[in-house]
């Protein structure tokens, strides 16, 4: 009984003092902001020179592979935009400035894309290599994220081609 009566006095005094609370006599609003800024979308591409590989003259046209490395799209933005990268090569150009057309005997691979973030990243070969075309298109894409894919890059080399190096370029964009 006793413990009984020294608490109900608290809280008594407890309530009284939440409503002695003085109310404003007037009150303001501020609204307040803050500025998230977007980032960038990138793509990066192997160093090279890449070797595609070797074959010994012939009167039969041949065909040579190999992986390109790394390619990989980084989106920045932290928006829900989505973007593609798209690939391209001009003729590769050898001996006596003799070409072999990258628009009539070249592709571009593509495999599946690592992904990281949100996204629907969806692949495509591009046979020829020239024009550029899509080789990775993300979709639903919510936020940062990333793609990265090893293409493989196959050329045909023509019947009688002259021995000697042939180089190309292959470019990589994305938007």
């Amino acid at each position: 009984m006793r413990i009984r009566s020294v608490i109900s006095p608290l809280i008594a005094g407890a309530a009284v003092a939440v409503l002695a609370s003085p109310t404003p006599a007037s009150a303001a609003d501020t609204p307040v902001t803050v500025q998230v800024s977007s980032g960038t979308l990138d793509i990066s591409v192997p160093a090279g020179p890449v070797n595609l590989g070797t074959v010994g003259v012939s009167g039969s046209p041949q065909s040579v592979s190999s992986q390109l490395g790394n390619v990989t799209v980084t989106d920045g933005r932290g928006g829900t935009a989505g973007w593609t990268a798209t690939a391209s090569a001009v003729d590769f150009t050898g001996p006596q400035n003799i070409s072999v057309s990258a628009a009539g005997s070249s592709s571009y691979i593509t495999p599946a894309a690592s992904v990281s973030g949100t996204a629907t990243v969806t692949s495509s070969d591009l046979t020829p290599l020239y024009p550029p075309g899509p080789v990775q298109v993300a979709t639903g894409v919510s936020g940062i994220n990333s793609a990265t894919w090893n293409p493989t890059i196959h050329l045909t080399i023509p019947a009688n081609a002259l021995a000697g190096t042939y180089s190309s370029t292959i470019t990589h964009s994305v938007s």
